[in-house]
Formats: C-alpha cells, structure tokens, sequence
C-alpha cells in the first residue's frame, strides 16, 4: 500500500540541512554552515494551499531536508510546483530545487548543501534529468549532442556519469514533459536493486543503472538510502509525498512517448510511522 512520508502537518519524519550563506555585498559563499536542523527563516515549512497542508521550500538558503529513515526497493510519487521567490545567486534563470535519492553520508557532502546521492533534478525546463552528487555512479545509456552534453537515448552507448568521469556528470532527460510553471507536475521515481527510473507527468525521461558509490577509493553498491529534497534558490511546494515498497520494476515500455499505464494513480495513503 501507499505510506505517506510526509504527515500532512509538519515536518517530523525528516531532517533539514542548511549550508553556507551567500554574501550578497562581497558576491561569495560564507564558510560557515547555518546547520543541522537549525532554520531561523523558515526555509522548509507547511502552509496551506487550496485547502490542504503543503511542503513549502522558500529557496532563501542553500540546502535540504531529508527522511530520517533510509529507504530500498520503492516507488516514490509526490508533486510540485514553482513558487514566485528568487534568491541569490539564482535570482535568474531558471528555477532550482531538486529530488536527491539513495542519499547517504555526511551532510554538505556535495557542494557544502546536499548528500552524496543521485539527482532527479527538479528544475524548470530541466526536469528529469540526472546528476551524480559527491561520489554517486550512475550507467546511462546516452549520446552525445553537438555542444559536447550528453543526453539520454535508449539507442546509445552505456556510459559511466560521475564527479570523476571523463564525461562529467550530467545527463539531459529525454524527452520533456515538465507543464508549464505555475502548474502542478508528477514525479515518479523507481528504485529496484541497481537500476532507477526517472518518470516525469507519466513519461520516462531516464533509465539508469548499475547504482554505485566512490567510498574511499573503492566503487560500492548504493541501493538504499535517504530521500532528500533541495533549497537552491527558488521558491517551491511539495505535496502528497508517498512511497510504495515493491519488488520488481513494472514495464516501461509504453511511456517514452505518452502517459504510463505502469505509474500507478494515487490512493489515499497510509500514515508511516518513523
């Protein structure tokens, strides 16, 4: 059955983690994490929106909140939508946040904010893609685009992305399916044994493999952790948060072009104790 992860009234069941202010006057980062749960301006809050409790990410500082449980073998759906705020350094371009999943280690890890974990990016226009944050190894099969990026193609070459590979690692979702902002989207991920599946408003965007992990100089297995959602910059809300456990992976055969018959639609969840 569907568990909700978040409780629709607060944030227990979950950690916040917030890196170094940006100096607006001298155009840098201070060296000094605001902290571990420590969140005086309220960058992650519940409001109210529509007449139900939302999750509310302001974007003032850069960092996350995670699951204080680690999570394997899943489906995980929520929904999101852009709010209005800017901050810096991100006042412009395009609007950031992120969902960071088999997130585990030390917080700050990658880049001073977030665990080291693969990246469901969440970003307008960019929705679905991939990156490996702070040691994460990711297989895609890829290829690469005439500006040296490279994007996801069943049709490619299985290719290693990582902060130490030769190709970096980045790999642009294929296609997009993100809704216009301002607009409710669904995101669907899938994580069974070694592979996750990247689902955005019912379409595939990614498939990746062969989850791994850099620790101490040794590539590991990565096949379970927290979930971790991203401040960075941008104004966001999250809502119905749930989780299902599963065993296998359904087929994804008919989604790279159209809705999924394979993400399954919402039920009223189950409370999930933590």
């Amino acid at each position: 059955k569907w568990q909700s992860i978040f409780n629709g009234k607060d944030l227990t069941g979950w950690d916040t983690y917030l890196g170094p202010k940006y100096d607006t006057i001298l155009n840098r980062w201070d060296t000094i994490p605001i902290g571990f749960n420590v969140d005086p301006t309220k960058v992650f809050d519940v409001v109210e929106m529509g007449g139900e409790k939302v999750i509310r990410i302001s974007g003032e500082h850069f960092g996350g909140m995670s699951t204080l449980r680690e999570f394997e073998n899943y489906h995980l759906q929520f929904q999101f939508k852009w709010g209005q705020l800017r901050w810096s350094p991100n006042k412009k371009g395009k609007k950031d946040s992120g969902l960071m999943y088999r997130a585990v280690g030390q917080q700050g890890a990658d880049g001073g904010f977030w665990l080291r974990s693969h990246e469901f990016q969440i970003e307008e226009g960019d929705c679905g893609d991939y990156w490996a944050c702070a040691g994460a190894i990711s297989d895609i099969k890829a290829k690469m685009q005439p500006d040296s990026t490279y994007i996801y193609n069943e049709g490619g070459d299985m290719l290693t992305f990582s902060n130490t590979s030769k190709i970096g690692r980045y790999c642009i979702k294929n296609p997009d399916a993100e809704k216009p902002t301002g607009e409710w989207n669904t995101i669907d991920l899938y994580c069974v044994g070694n592979t996750s599946v990247h689902i955005v408003n019912g379409v595939v965007t990614m498939i990746l493999h062969n989850s791994r992990q850099l620790d101490e100089g040794k590539e590991t297995p990565l096949i379970k952790g927290k979930i971790q959602i991203e401040s960075e910059g941008s104004e966001v809300f999250y809502r119905n948060m749930q989780i299902k456990f599963i065993d296998k992976l359904p087929d994804f055969s008919s989604t790279h072009s159209g809705k999924s018959s394979a993400v399954e639609g919402r039920s009223q969840p189950e409370r999930m104790a933590f």
